[in-house]
């Protein structure tokens, strides 16, 4: 289901910081492949109440606090 996903936050994670975003998660949800978190990013399997709030403090030390659901495609704020 599309509304367990939390594409949108990782699509906010900067490229370089993507790897150590996805260990990070991979450990707290106690994953060991890469399966199991393409399951979990893409939200098929529905995170337990704790998965989600580790989920979203992870998110968070980056800044990231609208993670659920899938990547937004909306265009940047323009700046003036």
């Amino acid at each position: 289901m599309k509304k367990f996903s939390f594409k949108n936050g990782f699509s906010q994670v900067r490229q370089i910081d993507a790897p150590v975003v996805r260990e990070r998660i991979m450990k707290a949800l106690g994953l060991n492949s890469r399966m199991s978190w393409w399951q979990r990013l893409n939200g098929i399997i529905e995170p337990r109440v704790t998965e989600a709030e580790a989920i979203e403090s992870i998110f968070a030390e980056y800044g990231i606090t609208d993670v659920w659901g899938e990547e937004s495609h909306e265009p940047a704020s323009k700046v003036n």
